[in-house]
């Protein structure tokens, strides 16, 4: 669970700081490269001194409430995994490919009802559409640029979201892309 939170904290390039006596060893690796720093012990009171945002990602109902009752006393965002009564914030579960993210949140009612949604999403929303909203961006830069009236642009724009582009893409149905691309003027990045 701490793994899933850290790394998450980490693609966004937060400052993380672990406290800690036991961690794993993605956990340990990502302090030796840096990428968080590793306090080896128990929380203690003060901890949470100068932070913006504390996740307890521990079973231990007095240090849950602990540390939550600090990030309270110095308004710090807290959120205690799986406790709702705890928390100052709720973290979705997301599902994430590329400039796509959907967010799922059943409010702490249940998570393990958000992370399945979030599995049967990640199953309808495969790594195509990473590529899929790369290109969108790309044409859409394209489209604005030219001058088009608001017609014209939204209906290139339906058009454009209509085509299944991401079964192509899923496919590698690539002839059927580069025929939309060339029949409304868009421009295909060079093959990877």
């Amino acid at each position: 669970m701490a793994e899933r939170k850290i790394e998450s904290l980490l693609k966004r390039a937060a400052r993380v700081k672990v406290i800690s006596p036991e961690v794993t060893e993605k956990i340990s690796s990502w302090a030796r490269e840096g990428l968080l720093e590793l306090v080896p012990r128990p929380y203690q009171r003060g901890d949470l001194e100068g932070a913006f945002l504390v996740i307890a990602a521990t079973d231990n109902p007095q240090v849950q409430k602990e540390v939550f009752a600090e990030a309270e006393e110095r308004g710090v965002f807290c959120n205690v995994v799986d406790k709702p009564a705890l928390c100052s914030f709720i973290v979705p579960s997301v599902v994430e490919r590329g400039r796509l993210q959907i967010a799922i949140s059943t409010s702490g009612a249940s998570p393990a009802l958000a992370r399945r949604l979030r599995e049967q999403l990640e199953g309808l929303f495969g790594p195509e559409y990473e590529e899929y909203l790369e290109l969108m961006a790309l044409w859409r830069e394209e489209i604005l640029s030219r001058e088009l009236d608001e017609k014209e642009r939204r209906q290139i724009f339906e058009q454009l979201v209509l085509a299944p582009v991401p079964l192509w893409l899923k496919r590698g149905e690539r002839k059927h892309l580069e025929a939309l691309a060339r029949s409304l003027n868009l421009p295909l990045p060079a093959k990877k």
